[in-house]
């Protein structure tokens, strides 16, 4: 990663004096499997005749620069990273004549062979700073252009760019090229090329303007059997009526290709009208309810970025959040209100928001509007602040100055500013106007802070249960003591028949430390009071003790499934805080999941239960802990109704937990069709990750794992194959994986990404216990010598956080205080988020030993 960096005040001056028209660039995919050759022609205008610049190319080798009609000699103006361009015009042409490398990582131009059928497979990832790996470019979001690709590649490929496909000009040898049409001004990280013998189907819709907008939908061939069209371009045409409604705006674009591409790092890529998914979005086998959702809600966010985001653009990356915050704002209300995903509220509560709290814990947390000095900061800002805590603060802003009026607002900043540069007061402009709100303070306490507060209430009632005092105290931590303002509901709910049904509610605004509700003076105190009920505000709620007592004794009886969320997200907050022991959340997970209808708040329960068994519970109690939740599950996946969502996410999380010879017994039961569970198809995905727990529990060797893959030689098999190598517990086999993660770089992102994933799981957590002196030895080189990318993974996930003890804590702290870490400021906060799990681990096994 060195040399690579580009700063603010960089890119700052850059844009201060040029201005760029176009670019043609010519690439050809088919010379060596390894490298490819591209021609860039860039026509810029600069404001000072014989000023200096650059211009971003990240090469193997440059054949030529010819600059107004001068060869520069690459030798000397190139250095592999970027390009001098000295002594500029008024209007300037540049050609530049080089070699890129094709990616195996996901970034830049990303080269991939089927196994299946040996079919190869190509398409770019660009986003953050990732066009520069496949042409010169000026790499920053401001310096909009028109882009104009020409491909040569096989004659029998699909051919996919930013602009409709031309008709292929057929050039000999079985090799074609493709003349694409100039796109209108967008910046270059949203760009696209996508290539390969992709199977398409094509279908079309009416915009609002009446023009014709053709759809497609790709994917490889070998996969196409399991994909679903139909379905996908039936969410898309809902969401295309919904968004042009809801923004009084037409979709900006020509065309709209949705493509799911192998070795994918992210869920998805809004590339102008050609929008890149991950292959997870193919279903192979059974998926939960909650992945199909979070399909949709992904297909809705990409959808919405075509306006926000593509036609008008952030001018730098540190209004990344506004972007993303907003995608993922609109693309759940459109998901509740234009598709059958009714509840998904819900699932941003139990999924969204979870993410942002815990993010917003860490030590690493930052503003909203984060301070982006470079593209290093910009790469480890794609997280919870950025897309869950947005969004949520979006919520609340709506909520604050009325949805009407946001909308308005909205769709005047699009016709505003469309095909230009924006930066957040200017859409702040635009909602003033329409709500007659003035945000100044507003995004001064909820965008330029960090940290999240707490909202209980305290209440007194006389002897006839009514209110004489109800009061929310809000409250914030020392490091981040913003007190903000809130506008919320306080939901009121009686038990009947055994069901927690609300029978009142009030919205009232929340601000300073204490927030006296006069409303409910005299009021009777009902049996469950809920503060933030419908999700409004963005806080960490705690209830009054007769609230909370009658909340875990009937939880599963809670009708609405929002406001049964926000006690699970209450009970999940206290156990995460040291303040409830981690086994009686356990406990309560165990008692109530069977009745849980949504699928998402299931899936979010059971991975905090793996967390939970495997961090926060104490060592000596942690052995018994997860022969129990296995056990349980067992139970449950047994009991559940036959084909249901909650039958095959417990029986997918057994492997999580199964150690006993009788639980892994019964996986390989499952596993091999000796035992069967009615409405339970058992292949595919749900197969390997049945695997992967076996090989944890030592009962899939690698023979076996060998076998398996003979029968499913196909991406995901691969996938799915290294990471059960990964996780077999012998140490043979964890040394094995180690040296194949950190010395060898024959895996792809995807493999890297799996394994490490599953390093960390094993049967005795002493095994890991080598690795921690490992990891520490080994780190400054993965940051040194990987892109950014593979370094996050490897270091994120090969982490040995389940050993838990001050030893890793005092080895990481060492490391984070090294001069190495304190100049890499992405690196060292990624130790510093490893090391505060660590010691959020260390906090809530303290608690666990409290005698009661």
């Amino acid at each position: 990663m060195p040399g690579e960096n580009l700063t603010r005040q960089e890119a700052q001056a850059r844009s201060a004096i040029i201005d760029v028209d176009s670019y043609i660039v010519e690439v050809n995919l088919t010379q060596d499997p390894k490298v490819f050759s591209y021609v860039s022609t860039v026509r810029f205008a600069c404001s000072e005749e014989g000023q200096e610049t650059f211009i971003d190319a990240i090469t193997t080798s440059v054949e030529s620069i010819e600059l107004n009609g001068l060869d520069l000699d690459p030798s000397e103006y190139s250095d592999g990273t970027r390009i001098t361009l000295p002594n500029l015009k008024s209007e300037n042409v540049l050609t530049v004549k080089a070699n890129g490398v094709f990616s195996n990582s996901g970034e830049g131009l990303h080269r991939f062979v089927d196994p299946v059928d040996n079919e190869v497979y190509f398409y770019t990832q660009f986003e953050v700073p990732d066009s520069r790996r496949m042409f010169a470019v000026f790499e920053q979001p401001d310096l909009k252009a028109s882009f104009e690709f020409k491909v040569i590649g096989n004659q029998d490929w699909q051919m996919i760019s930013n602009s409709t496909t031309p008709k292929p000009v057929l050039i000999g040898d079985g090799l074609a090229r493709w003349d694409f049409a100039p796109t209108p001004r967008i910046s270059s990280y949203i760009t696209a090329l996508v290539a390969g013998p992709y199977t398409v189907w094509r279908d079309e819709l009416t915009s609002s303007n009446g023009q014709i907008v053709p759809l497609g939908v790709f994917c490889r061939s070998s996969l196409a059997t399991f994909m679903d069209p139909e379905y996908i371009f039936d969410k898309t045409k809902a969401g295309f009526t919904y968004f042009e409604n809801l923004f009084d705006y037409p979709y900006p674009f020509e065309k709209y290709d949705q493509l799911w591409v192998p070795d994918f790092n992210a869920g998805a890529m809004e590339n102008a009208g050609a929008v890149t998914f991950t292959e997870s979005y193919i279903f192979r086998s059974a998926v939960t309810d909650a992945v199909k959702e979070r399909r949709v809600v992904t297909i809705l966010h990409e959808l919405a970025h075509m306006w926000f985001g593509d036609l008008v653009t952030m001018v730098w990356w540190n209004d990344l959040w506004l972007n993303e915050s907003f995608a993922e704002y609109v693309s759940t209300l459109a998901t509740a209100e234009a598709t059958e995903w009714t509840e998904a509220w819900t699932t941003f509560a139990s999924l969204e928001k979870s993410w942002a709290y815990r993010q917003d814990q860490l030590p690493s947390t930052h503003p909203i509007v984060a301070e982006i000095a470079d593209l290093e900061d910009v790469q480890v800002n794609f997280d919870g602040i950025t897309y869950a805590k947005g969004a949520s603060v979006l919520k609340q802003l709506v909520a604050w100055v009325g949805q009407d009026s946001f909308m308005r607002g909205v769709g005047n900043y699009f016709k505003k500013h469309q095909w230009k540069n924006t930066e957040l007061r200017d859409l702040l402009v635009e909602l003033e106007a329409e709500s007659g709100r003035d945000l100044k303070e507003w995004s001064s306490l909820w965008l330029e802070t960090a940290g999240v507060n707490t909202l209980r209430p305290e209440i007194e009632v006389d002897e006839d249960g009514r209110f004489t005092k109800f009061d929310i105290i809000q409250t914030a931590i020392a490091d981040y003591p913003y007190l903000r303002p809130h506008r919320l509901g306080v939901g009121m709910f009686q038990l009947v028949g055994g069901r927690l049904e609300r029978n009142g509610e009030i919205e009232i605004d929340v601000a300073g430390p204490i927030t006296s509700v006069s409303q409910l003076l005299g009021e009777v105190k009902p049996d469950l009071i809920l503060i933030n009920d419908k999700d409004l505000a963005y806080a960490k709620i705690r209830l009054d003790d007769g609230s909370w007592a009658v909340a875990l004794e009937n939880l599963s009886g809670i009708s609405d499934s929002l406001a049964r969320t926000m006690i699970w997200s209450a009970a999940w907050d206290t156990t995460r805080d040291a303040e409830a022991k981690p086994r009686d959340f356990i406990q309560l997970v165990l008692d109530h999941i069977a009745s849980e209808t949504e699928s998402t708040t299931v899936t979010t329960l059971l991975r905090q239960l793996v967390t939970t068994a495997t961090l926060y519970v104490a060592e000596d109690r942690r052995t018994e802990t997860i022969e129990h939740i296995a056990q349980s599950l067992i139970e449950l996946a047994e009991t559940a109704e036959a084909g249901s969502d909650n039958q095959l996410q417990f029986a997918k999380f057994v492997a999580q937990f199964a150690t006993t010879d009788k639980q892994l017994d019964w996986l390989d039961a499952l596993v091999s069709g000796q035992k069967a569970l009615t409405g339970l198809t058992v292949n595919g995905d749900l197969r390997w990750e049945i695997l992967l727990g076996l090989a944890v529990g030592n009962r899939a060797d690698q023979d076996r794992i060998a076998t398996e893959l003979a029968h499913d030689n196909t991406a995901n098999g691969k996938k799915f194959a290294a990471a059960a190598l990964a996780a077999i517990s012998t140490p043979v086999a964890k040394l094995e994986a180690w040296v194949e993660l950190t010395e060898r770089t024959e895996y792809s992102n995807t493999l890297i990404s799996s394994a490490s994933a599953s390093f960390g799981r094993v049967s005795d957590i002493t095994l890991l216990e080598i690795y921690a002196d490992k990891y520490m030895s080994i780190a400054q080189k993965i940051w040194e010598e990987r892109s950014y990318q593979i370094a996050s993974y490897l270091l994120t996930n090969l982490y040995p956080i389940a050993l838990a003890n001050k030893s890793l804590a005092e080895k990481t702290q060492k490391l984070i205080d090294s001069s190495f870490a304190q100049s890499k400021p992405a690196f060292r906060r990624t130790l510093v988020e490893n090391l505060a799990g660590l010691e959020r681990g260390i906090k809530a096994q303290a608690k666990d030993q409290e005698e009661n």
